[in-house]
């Protein structure tokens, strides 16, 4: 069945500082630590907190991270999340039922979503299917684009009709997506001794404790994809451990920290550690800067002569494109 011509797919993603200057980075912050579903402190307190203590900390350390990671046309999440959009929309082409519209949004930054839709709308599109790239669902992430798109709804005369991927932690073509990047790895690196004690890590960004304890299905999620990811790659709890990152602020956040975890791993004396970041659909400052250098430095700093591996993100992976064209498919057809 062919598909709608007034219908456009939005693929919205995390978002990104524009450049890797600290003024941009500030910019960037203060968006995303002024939305309640991410720091959900009253927001007189913690804008004054903000503005004085965080952001003139975080901006310029931030700002120096993102350089690190930076590429020659742009943010790497940026760069692959339009990758993504095209290699859908051209993936869909391909088959044969129409060509849909295939847009990308920034929950923080630009392309902003309410932008985006505005201009969805004056082009005469009036069905629109909002995929957040988060496999797994969360308060903070796929709560937060659904409000942000409500809240275009809200203050619109003309509104679109949406409808919204709420989670896909176990869709098939995703979780051989996350596998082949597996696979790619070893091909590069040799597969892991799995008997001889090395290790695999699925580390993904962690949330409060308190949002799990209230009901936030995320852990659980995570621990579906994990348990998929195993089953396809032959491996068992131990060999393939679940680990979180990217903790912020003073309270207590899901555990294992992978970290901690990569630490106490090299202090093991464990040869060969593997990272994979299944909750990440791009490459992005956490992935690249986080993982690639801070945590391998952890884990060289405990274990010299160990072998750190970190797999790439789903990117623009033909298995990934051809996931994201199912699952749209699946919705507009």
């Amino acid at each position: 069945m062919p598909y709608q011509s007034d219908s456009a797919v939005l693929l919205v993603n995390l978002g990104t500082p524009k450049a890797p200057t600290a003024r941009e980075v500030r910019r960037y912050l203060r968006q995303f630590l002024m939305d309640r579903r991410v720091v959900d402190l009253p927001a007189v307190i913690w804008r004054t907190v903000l503005e004085s203590v965080v952001l003139p900390v975080r901006s310029s350390k931030s700002a120096e991270k993102y350089q690190s990671i930076w590429l020659e046309n742009g943010s790497p999440l940026a760069v692959y999340t339009a990758a993504q959009a095209a290699g859908v929309a051209a993936k869909l082409a391909e088959r044969g039922l129409g060509t849909p519209r295939v847009e990308i949004a920034m929950r923080y930054g630009q392309p902003a979503v309410g932008a985006v839709l505005d201009s969805l709308r004056r082009d005469g599109i009036d069905r629109v299917l909002v995929v957040p790239l988060y496999p797994q669902y969360s308060v903070p992430t796929v709560a937060s684009v659904i409000d942000e798109v409500a809240r275009h709804a809200l203050g619109a005369i003309h509104q679109l009709e949406y409808s919204m991927v709420h989670s896909y932690p176990t869709l098939p073509g995703y979780i051989e997506a996350l596998a082949l990047r597996a696979e790619e790895a070893w091909e590069a690196h040799g597969r892991p001794d799995f008997a001889a004690g090395h290790k695999m890590l699925l580390s993904f960004h962690g949330i409060p404790a308190r949002l799990d304890q209230a009901g936030d299905p995320y852990r659980g999620q995570c621990e579906a994809t994990a348990a998929a990811l195993r089953q396809r790659l032959d491996l068992t709890e131990d060999q393939c451990l679940i680990t979180f990152q990217s903790k912020f602020g003073p309270g207590q956040w899901l555990t294992p920290a992978t970290i901690d975890t990569v630490a106490r791993l090299g202090r093991e004396g464990v040869a060969r550690i593997d990272v994979a970041c299944p909750g990440f659909a791009a490459d992005c400052l956490e992935t690249l800067e986080e993982i690639d250098l801070l945590n391998r430095g952890t884990y060289l700093a405990a274990k010299p002569d160990g072998l750190f591996v970190r797999h790439q993100c789903l990117n623009d992976h033909p298995a990934w494109i051809e996931a994201l064209a199912d699952l749209v498919e699946s919705r507009l057809t």
